[in-house]
């Protein structure tokens, strides 16, 4: 099976050697728990029913957190996962769409139709397609291009399809049902669907608004955050699917600050980086200080000595996190 972008495997390549110091900064995991929930990120079970806005909001009451948003809505009536991000982490929620969608859902055709047909049918709807957004939805209707990166005729039972599709963030199932029936010849519309993968997030470890809920509690009442830092995840799980960028201790304070990252303090890289890449960039604990634009692709920035590696578009960490190593202009 086909799998989506933010499944593929990655690999870092050291520029430098570097070590960093105990004395400021941490591994994620060792955050105190208020800090867990700053830069938290929940992969949320969406039940049926309430819009993606009114399950934030509930988020937001459930954890007494003053800033909260989801990564791609979800209509009242399809469930699934919701990555719901709290706090700092906001900042990251644009890139959970590069990683894609997947889904299973039920498609019921309006006339009989071969099996053999529906498979071929489906492979012509694979790779990239053209749609125009539907009528009730909140963007411009004009023609836009999607890639569909798989779509598998699960099982059929008379005139019902349960199928399984992987597409790029913006493609319209119900609308690909529609379309899928028009070439079929039959007609067809989609009749029940859940999201099982977003970005790095899958359904098979999303948790419910319920164990949310109960999780603060243990905390609040008990003291007991185990749950709780089960159920909020730190942010860095969010960008899994970025190519990463580590850097030395010294240059960490100064992208605080929003200054561009130097070669110099590059230590390890991505494998593939391409030039316009959008990059998470880490401390050597594993801190998730930043996303980038990356100005120079894998090459590059292994064999200069000097330049702009990549450029801060939206800084995460706290300035004065790390010691300041830099002179100002």
């Amino acid at each position: 099976m086909s799998s989506l972008p933010s499944e593929r495997e990655r690999k870092l390549v050291v520029r430098s050697r570097a070590k960093t110091s105990p004395e400021y900064g941490k591994p994620p995991e060792e955050r105190t728990i208020e800090e867990h929930l700053r830069y938290g990120i929940i992969n949320l079970d969406k039940p049926r029913g309430p819009t993606s806005h009114e399950v934030v909001a509930w988020v937001k009451r459930l954890l007494e957190v003053k800033k909260a948003g989801h990564g791609g809505t979800l209509d009242p009536q399809v469930s699934g996962v919701l990555p719901v991000a709290l706090e700092k982490s906001t900042r990251v929620l644009q890139v959970l769409l590069t990683g894609g969608k997947e889904y299973v859902g039920v498609m019921r055709l309006h006339a009989d139709a071969g099996e053999d047909r529906v498979r071929e049918v489906f492979a012509e709807f694979t790779g990239k397609i053209v749609q125009r957004p539907p009528v009730r939805s909140a963007v411009k209707r004009s023609l836009r291009v999607r890639r569909v990166y798989y779509l598998e005729l699960l099982e059929m039972d008379g005139r019902y399809v349960l199928f399984r599709v992987g597409c790029e963030a913006g493609t319209y199932i119900r609308k690909l049902c529609h379309d899928i029936g028009e070439v079929l010849g039959t007609g067809a519309h989609m009749t029940e669907l859940r999201r099982t993968k977003s970005g790095c997030f899958s359904a098979e470890d999303a948790v419910t608004l319920h164990d949310v809920c109960d999780a603060y509690h243990f905390w609040k009442e008990e003291g007991d955050e185990r749950l709780l830092r089960r159920v909020v995840r730190c942010v860095e799980e969010g960008v899994r699917h970025l190519p990463k960028v580590v850097v030395r201790d010294s240059a960490v304070d100064a992208l605080c600050h929003g200054a561009a990252l130097a070669v110099p303090g590059v230590v390890k890289l991505d494998a593939e980086i391409k030039k316009g890449d959008v990059v998470g960039v880490f401390t050597l604990k594993g801190e998730l200080i930043a996303l980038g634009i990356a100005e120079m692709d894998t090459t590059a920035m292994l064999t200069s000595e000097r330049g702009i590696a990549v450029k801060i578009d939206r800084v995460l960490m706290q300035p004065g996190t790390y010691p300041r190593a830099w002179k100002a202009a």
